[in-house]
């Protein structure tokens, strides 16, 4: 797979434009406290394929994927577990909540993603340190 095709795949523009149309409430909640930059000025981006995985939202600065789970995912422990090792192969840092956490702690979810992402921020800008 070509890299031109392998972030936000022409081929799942439907899938994502579709996933998009029908979000959830928490992934509603969620992107208005994301979007715009309003999370240390940084651009997510919601429903962003990688390779042949559809993120929930997605930071391509810093590498974050955030996946809401709703109860279907208690079955799929297996394919979540294939996909967290194929992102972690391609150095995407995962957070995920339950979307109940979104629902009644939107706060607390806010701040862990804060935090991760002054984190992910820091570690940057140490790399670009060390390289230069």
């Amino acid at each position: 797979m070509s890299l031109s095709h392998f972030y936000n795949n022409q081929i799942q523009k439907d899938r994502r434009r579709e996933l998009r149309k029908n979000q959830t409430e928490a992934e509603n909640i969620l992107w208005q406290k994301i979007r715009g930059r309003k999370m240390n000025n940084l651009k997510f981006h919601r429903q962003y394929s990688v390779g042949p995985y559809i993120l929930d939202f997605f930071c391509p600065q810093i590498r974050l994927n955030i996946e809401l789970d709703g109860e279907q995912h208690k079955d799929a422990r297996e394919y979540d577990r294939e996909r967290e090792l194929f992102l972690k192969d391609k150095d995407i840092t995962i957070i995920r909540f339950w979307n109940s956490e979104v629902l009644d702690k939107i706060e607390n979810v806010c701040k862990i993603i804060n935090n991760s992402s002054q984190t992910l921020l820091l570690q940057q800008e140490k790399g670009l340190e060390t390289k230069n």
